[in-house]
């Protein structure tokens, strides 16, 4: 339920399903047991008591744990049982997480001119960020940066292929939406991935997981202006622009992949191997049944609220 536009009503190329179905017989129903909800909607508030519910969020939206037994996030923290933390790139195709991994390993007779003959891209569809504007509006004041998404479009339309596009450039603009500790999705992966030197802002906390060595963390200088000069300083020496590209994408000591989803494996059978009601964890009584029934109350009036705007519209 107020899963994200596109998203499949079966899951069956969700992580999450395609876990479950390893080890159960899943039926995806509208009486359901267990209800997976995400942020962009407040159709869960109605959903009855017995259910467990399981919040995952794509967005920058830390866990109501009100409203959810269990979530799936980004945020650095520790909850008992009940949370588990795995960005959002984490869902995404496997073999892009490998090419992250593997990007620094550049075959013998690898040539920066032939494999990288533009200079950065810029993939956006959200024009809400100001900061994420300027800096494409300052960094083409260096050179052309090839823009392939909806938003401020300069290659004749967007690209289907963002992997075969980024791929094409030494850099890769690829600021997220907003900034919050943790808050980290597949930008920075898909462009590590196309074996790039990114340039990122974002997660302060990004260096706990990625080696900052491996692209342009903005948050690191001084200022806009001094890290797009540290551009301008690699694009300018492919000695030094080498040597940044072969770093690996993720620090040392860091879980791999496979140790990763195994972790999110073992979280969600320790709670679906329980009985219903031994799975239960967020406050069904009193305060909480209290809280629980206001926000639907306040959920059915904003539906409500908005079909009058359709009617009036009409």
């Amino acid at each position: 339920m107020d899963y994200w536009s596109g998203f499949a009503p079966s899951g069956d190329s969700y992580l999450v399903k395609q876990i479950l179905d390893r080890h159960f017989d899943v039926e995806v129903c509208e009486d359901a047991d267990y209800v997976f909800f995400s942020a962009m909607g407040e159709s869960h508030w109605a959903v009855p008591d017995r259910c467990v519910k399981i919040f995952h969020t794509g967005e920058n939206v830390s866990p109501d744990f009100n409203a959810c037994d269990y979530a799936i996030g980004f945020d650095w923290m520790v909850f008992g049982d009940r949370f588990i933390r795995m960005p959002l790139y984490m869902f995404y195709e496997r073999e892009m997480l490998d090419r992250m991994v593997h990007k620094h390993e550049l075959k013998k007779g690898w040539d920066l001119a032939r494999e990288k003959p533009d200079f950065c891209s810029f993939v956006v569809s959200n024009p809400l960020n100001p900061y994420r504007n300027e800096a494409f509006r300052k960094l083409c004041e260096y050179k052309n940066v090839d823009s392939g998404g909806k938003f401020l479009n300069n290659v004749g339309g967007p690209v289907s292929d963002k992997y075969a596009f980024e791929s094409r450039h030494k850099f890769s603009l690829c600021f997220e939406n907003g900034a919050h500790s943790g808050y980290t999705t597949e930008k920075l992966v898909q462009a590590l991935s196309a074996r790039t030197v990114p340039i990122y802002w974002g997660d302060p906390d990004i260096g706990k997981v990625f080696n900052t060595k491996a692209f342009v963390c903005v948050s690191d200088y001084g200022s806009l202006d001094d890290a797009l000069l540290r551009v301008q300083e690699l694009d300018r020496d492919d000695d030094l622009y080498l040597s940044v590209l072969r770093e690996p994408a993720l620090l040392p000591g860091v879980p791999s992949i496979e140790e990763e989803l195994a972790r999110l494996e073992s979280w969600l059978l320790a709670i679906f191997q329980q009985p219903l009601e031994s799975a239960w964890r967020r406050n069904r009584e009193f305060f909480g049944r209290i809280y629980m029934d206001r926000r639907q109350v306040l959920a059915h009036r904003d539906r409500v609220r908005k079909l009058c705007k359709k009617l009036i519209g009409r």
